[in-house]
C-alpha cells in the first residue's frame, strides 16, 4: 500500500512542477512570444516552414538517413529568413530561457540516478 501512495505524491508533485512552470515569467515571456509570432501572417508562415524543417531533419537522423545537401540547403535558407524576422528570434529567445529551465529541472530530477549509479565508483 505504501508503494501505491508513493507513487501517487510523485505524480501529484510532478503535476505540481507543471503548474508551475506555467506560472514563471519565462513562460508567460514565451507565451507572449508566440502569440506575437502568430499574430503577423508572414511571421506565423516562416516560422511553420522552419518547424517543418526542423522535422524532417530530426525524422531522417532519428531513422538513421543522411541529410541530402537539398535539405541542407533548405534548412540553411529558412533559417537565414527566420534570424531577419525580429518576432521570431524574440520567440527563438525565450524559447532558450525555457529550455534552459528545463534542463535545469531534468539535471535536478535524474540526479537521485546519478547518485545511485556513481556510488560504486
Amino acid at each position: 500500500m505504501e508503494d501505491i501512495d508513493m507513487a501517487i505524491n510523485i505524480y501529484d508533485l510532478a503535476n505540481d512542477l507543471e503548474k508551475g512552470i506555467r506560472e514563471t515569467q519565462e513562460f508567460t515571456n514565451l507565451q507572449e512570444a508566440y502569440r506575437s509570432v502568430n499574430a503577423d501572417a508572414t511571421s506565423k508562415e516562416k516560422f511553420d516552414r522552419f518547424r517543418e524543417v526542423q522535422i524532417t531533419i530530426q525524422e531522417k537522423q532519428m531513422s538513421g538517413q543522411e541529410i541530402d545537401e537539398e535539405t541542407i540547403n533548405v534548412a540553411q535558407q529558412v533559417a537565414d529568413e527566420v534570424q531577419k524576422d525580429e518576432a521570431i528570434v524574440a520567440l527563438m529567445e525565450k524559447e532558450q530561457a525555457m529550455s534552459t529551465i528545463i534542463n535545469d529541472l531534468n539535471r535536478i530530477i535524474m540526479t537521485p540516478l546519478q547518485d545511485l549509479y556513481s556510488v560504486g565508483e
